[in-house]
């Protein structure tokens, strides 16, 4: 089976589906996942100004209710990206720490 390669940021994967971006990989206890809520015109191009950004546990047994760890609204891409890399980091090694 071929492996589907995506673009990766900071050694994780970041995909995106019309207004919603993932970043992190689905194999791993979190991932995060950003909304584009509204966007504005700024020199002919749609820029996000205001994502929800959301910390996921991925168990398949935990409710969708209750796998959403964080949540927070920023006014940038940008900011989303930046606050979802250190939750997505220290969830991750949070996680490790205890599976040990």
């Amino acid at each position: 089976m071929a492996e589907t390669s995506f673009f990766q940021y900071k050694g994780k994967p970041l995909v995106r589906c019309g207004n919603t971006l993932y970043y992190g990989d689905m194999k791993d206890p979190f991932v995060i996942k950003m909304t584009i809520k509204s966007q504005q015109t700024v020199n002919d191009m749609q820029m996000a100004d205001k994502v929800s950004v959301q910390l996921i546990n991925t168990n398949p047994n935990i409710s969708p209710r209750r796998a959403i760890v964080k949540t927070s609204e920023k006014p940038s891409l940008y900011l989303a990206i930046d606050i979802s890399v250190v939750w997505l980091q220290k969830a991750l090694r949070d996680a490790a720490k205890d599976s040990v």
